[in-house]
């Protein structure tokens, strides 16, 4: 009996002990513990989620998509649900392409209810996905970028990042139109991590399409010609652009090397600059038109203006040349552009002065940056005239001493081929400058293209640029590039140019390519003028632009 006795009050002390334990648990959890039960809990059966917003839609003039955005899956994981990430890990990794040790490290970290494991994977991956049902692992629908064209105007266009903000391009500088809104969602699960309730707190907005002024067709040509260059010269780099100087509408806009913005990572930083835009280099002959233009509206000379040139010119302590060596000439003002004479262009650049030199150089947009529509475009490099040094006025006339951008290049041709009125460029239909603004009267404009076509004459710099069936207007350029070591221009390193328009008497087409540091032939007329040439041959009829 007495055992018995001893038996229950044992059990007795012990169901005391257990019931005493429980009692502290309870109050344990109804107090200190409360929160960050309260919190585990919810964070295993709420999700709160960005909703990304479905990017604007990039097209050419004519419709032909560039840029678009289409389903991808995401997918996510709650590391408090999942009971042997290793095993979940592995069956994840060959359908996301993340290896099996992050997926792991990622579900195992318990000290949250929500972390991504893969971000736009391939929309059947993410159906795939789902059909394993591992408790725990959800996938969400969000739009992933692509470029249909590949390389097509990659450093025009741009690239998005994982978090579909722009990178570069139109993309970067015109994020916040392209981008629209992202929304807000609740999940709520049940314990099987089925949802029970979706929730949308703010809605996505689909960010606006976008129409770009660009031409597939004669973008795909454009390309092609650079392409040609850079395997028969191998330059650093080369730029062209393509515009309509009466609307100042971009058609193309291309740089070599190419880049493909589906796989931007790929490319090295220079090849992804836009050339166009980010690179001033010294323009070299192609910069005399404007001093030509600036002393025939002050009313200093006219296209019959003669000079007697002599071989050489000292300025301070610069000796100006020819680029090829002669005797004592007497030229007039359109002989000296047709022939592209140092010279000549120094001395007319003089009758100008410092001051009124300085004035047309900034009237036709240089020092400023265009405003086309692209991010981190260069304002090029114009000294002040109170910064002038003694052999100033000896390099600037002839484009030596001042840093251009090819976009810069191209506009203040358009304006001289637009009879002397200046339209901004644009790269956007919807924002093409009706107005314009007038640099230089009609008269001067007409005047200096009637001289620019005896560049392409007999005796010019440029035969290489006439098309068949068109009379085309334009200027070489060949600029020797300043030497960052020595500070002095290399004799081994140039950048050729050609920047031209036709119809002449009636310009609806302008061309300006720019070659970096071109190996082997390094003159505007043999490297960039062949390539004008190509590009308008293809362009003029392309566009349905009769002969003169």
């Amino acid at each position: 009996m007495r055992l018995i006795d001893r038996r229950i009050g044992l059990a007795f002390v012990v169901f005391l002990m257990l019931l005493g334990a429980a009692t502290a648990r309870a109050a344990w959890i109804g107090t200190a513990g409360s929160g960050d039960l309260k919190q585990r809990a919810a964070t295993q059966q709420v999700e709160e989620l960005t909703v990304t917003a479905r990017r604007g839609t990039i097209t050419d003039r004519n419709g032909i998509e560039l840029a678009v955005s289409e389903d991808a899956a995401t997918v996510y994981g709650n590391p408090l649900q999942i009971d042997d990430p290793g095993a979940v890990a592995a069956k994840l990794a060959p359908l996301t392409g993340v290896s099996e040790d992050e997926l792991t490290r990622k579900l195992a970290d318990r000290s949250t209810g929500f972390v991504y494991l893969a971000r736009k994977i391939p929309a059947t991956a993410g159906q795939e996905i789902r059909e394993l049902e591992i408790e725990g692992i959800g996938t969400e629908t969000e739009p992933d970028r692509s470029y249909p064209q590949g390389t097509l105007a990659g450093q025009v266009i741009g690239a998005v990042g994982t978090d579909n903000y722009g990178l570069t391009g139109i993309e970067q500088r015109f994020e916040e139109d392209l981008h629209g809104s992202d929304g807000e969602r609740t999940i709520v699960r049940d314990a099987l991590g089925d949802p029970i309730s979706i929730v949308d707190n703010e809605r996505a907005e689909a960010g606006e399409d976008i129409e770009l002024t660009i031409d597939v067709p004669l973008q795909e040509r454009v390309e092609a010609v650079l392409a040609d260059v850079g395997e028969t010269f191998s330059p650093k780099g080369a730029t062209a652009v393509v515009m309509d100087p009466r609307t100042g509408e971009v058609l193309s806009l291309a740089n070599w090397p190419s880049v493909d913005p589906n796989d931007i990572g790929a490319a090295d930083e220079e090849a992804r600059e836009n050339r166009a835009v980010t690179t001033a280099f010294e323009p070299g002959s192609t910069f005399k038109a404007f001093t030509v233009a600036g002393a025939m509206e002050d009313q200093l000379i006219d296209p019959s203006t003669r000079f007697d040139l002599p071989p050489e010119l000292q300025v301070a302590d610069r000796t100006i040349g020819e680029a090829h060596a002669r005797g004592y000439v007497n030229l007039s003002v359109g002989e000296i552009l047709a022939q592209s004479s140092n010279v000549g262009s120094v001395m007319i650049g003089m009758k100008l002065g410092a001051e009124r030199f300085d004035h047309w150089v900034r009237r036709f947009g240089f020092g400023a940056p265009t405003d086309v529509g692209l991010s981190g475009e260069s304002p090029g490099i114009v000294l002040k005239p109170e910064d002038y040094s003694g052999s100033s006025m000896g390099n600037m006339p002839i484009g030596q001493g001042i840093a251009v951008t090819p976009m810069q290049m191209a506009a203040a041709y358009s304006a001289l081929a637009n009879g002397g009125v200046y339209r901004r460029p644009t790269l956007l239909r919807s924002e093409v400058d009706e107005e314009g603004r007038r640099i230089v009267s009609k008269r001067t404009a007409t005047e200096v293209a009637e001289m620019l076509e005896g560049v392409l004459a007999a005796g010019g710099t440029a035969e290489e640029a006439s098309v068949p069936g068109y009379v085309v207007a334009g200027k070489t350029g060949t600029a020797e590039k300043v030497d960052p070591e020595t500070g002095t221009y290399s004799e081994t390193k140039f950048v050729a140019s050609f920047a031209g328009f036709a119809p002449a008497k009636d310009p609806r087409l302008l061309v300006s390519v720019m070659v970096d540091e071109p190996q082997g032939m390094y003159y505007g007329g043999e490297v960039a003028a062949p390539a004008f040439e190509q590009i308008m041959a293809f362009a003029l009829p392309y566009l349905r632009i009769p002969p003169d």
